[in-house]
């Protein structure tokens, strides 16, 4: 009430708002677990364990043999990686602070830096778990990994279009969520889970026949995951998918959102959940 704030230059309010999100980005990081290295950890840790978990389940039903030929290893990852980014970036953008949240009453605090600062922890556990993991696989295991993927840029484009997807989604949802907090809630839930089988980890387009490639289509997940083998590896060409169908759909589902955050923003109430 005391306070006095000076004018600031169009770069200033620029480096202004980039702090809050580098704060708030590591407030989100480090909210898991008191200690820093715990938290990263434990971020990274279930990434780890899901790329396990889904070599060890092609190799007990022999699942192994429908892969593209390459590095088996690589072809899990692909799907992995941007299956998680794409569904942790998705939730963490939901469960972003919203217009009535207790952290919206301190001054330099809005929506725009909670779902920026979501987004952008988020992208940054998962390509620290990716480096982590390449690496201790380039040592530990196949000392020529990095040489076997036909183009890295490619493939960490498609993650990004994953990451980008899961928060145009995240944002649609958020905007939606103060009004129908536990249809929002469903939605999110069996959508996430969906993509278990949905967003084509486990099999690669090309594979499918018409009447199949119809159920997986309308997935921007399941776009940048084929789209992601090709550019990983050499010997596939993805002709049933289309990255450019994941980004223009992304781009409306976001405008989409920022619409409807923009409006739920000025009728938000903390009124509205007293009595659940």
């Amino acid at each position: 009430m005391f306070q006095t704030t000076k004018p600031r230059s169009r770069l200033g309010s620029a480096i202004y708002i980039s702090e809050l999100i580098y704060h708030n980005s590591v407030r989100a990081v480090r909210k898991t677990h008191g200690n820093a290295f715990m938290a990263l950890f434990m971020n990274m840790l279930q990434t780890v364990i899901f790329v396990l978990a889904f070599y060890f389940m092609f190799q007990i039903l022999g699942m192994r043999s429908t892969a593209i030929r390459g590095d088996f290893m690589i072809y899990i990852m692909t799907g992995v990686f941007l299956y998680m980014t794409h569904t942790k970036t998705l939730g963490a953008v939901v469960s972003s602070e919203g217009p009535a949240s207790p952290m919206m009453q301190h001054a330099p605090m809005n929506t725009a830096i909670a779902i920026a600062s979501a987004m952008l922890s988020t992208l940054y556990i998962q390509i620290l778990s990716l480096v982590v993991i390449l690496f201790v696989y380039d040592v530990a295991f196949n000392p020529f990994v990095m040489q076997e993927i036909h183009d890295p840029i490619g493939c960490l484009a498609m993650i990004l279009l994953a990451w980008f997807s899961g928060a145009a989604i995240g944002m649609l949802l958020l905007a939606a969520k103060p009004w129908f907090p536990t249809p929002v809630q469903i939605v999110s839930t069996v959508y996430q889970r969906a993509n278990m089988i949905a967003s084509g980890k486990m099999f690669v387009a090309n594979s499918l026949p018409p009447h199949m490639l119809a159920m997986f289509s309308w997935n921007p997940l399941f776009h940048t995951i084929d789209q992601s083998r090709g550019h990983a590896f050499v010997d596939y060409n993805p002709r049933n998918s289309d990255w450019e169908y994941a980004l223009y759909l992304s781009l409306i589902l976001i405008m989409i959102g920022l619409m409807g955050e923009f409006y739920t923003r000025k009728h938000a109430s903390a009124s509205w959940s007293a009595r659940r």
